[in-house]
């Protein structure tokens, strides 16, 4: 499974792989880390429907994480990627703006890997 992961964040591939070690080692998973919403959509468009699910921060500067998830929705179809918001504010109008606009599901910082490993399972 090829994942996506947004974040203006630098350190927060560092903690991806180290988190997904054993699932990266064993080829179950395949991280690719984009640092703003605009290198997401150079990513995705230059590797069409390759990740097929998308971690992305909601509070980025340029473009935010709930712009790039209308772009990604309204572009990306066939099949479409499962696309899970993080964000540090578990506000009612981020939640309810990424609802809309079609998250799959919504995630608040610090991460919990364990729940979001188990997340990541019934997806395979």
């Amino acid at each position: 499974m090829k994942i996506l992961v947004v974040d203006d964040e630098h350190d927060v591939k560092t903690l991806f792989l180290q988190r997904f070690r054993k699932e990266i080692k064993t080829g179950n998973m395949n991280f690719v880390f984009a640092f703003s919403g605009e290198e997401a959509i150079t990513y995705l468009n230059g590797n069409k429907q390759e990740a097929v699910l998308i971690f992305s921060d909601i509070n980025m500067p340029g473009m935010s994480g709930l712009e790039l998830l209308e772009h990604i929705k309204q572009k990306f179809h066939a099949p479409p990627p499962v696309v899970m918001m993080i964000t540090a504010y578990g506000d009612d109008e981020n939640f309810n703006t990424a609802k809309r606009l079609g998250a799959d599901d919504f995630l608040t910082k610090p991460l919990d890997f364990n729940l979001l490993k188990d997340k990541l399972k019934t997806l395979i």
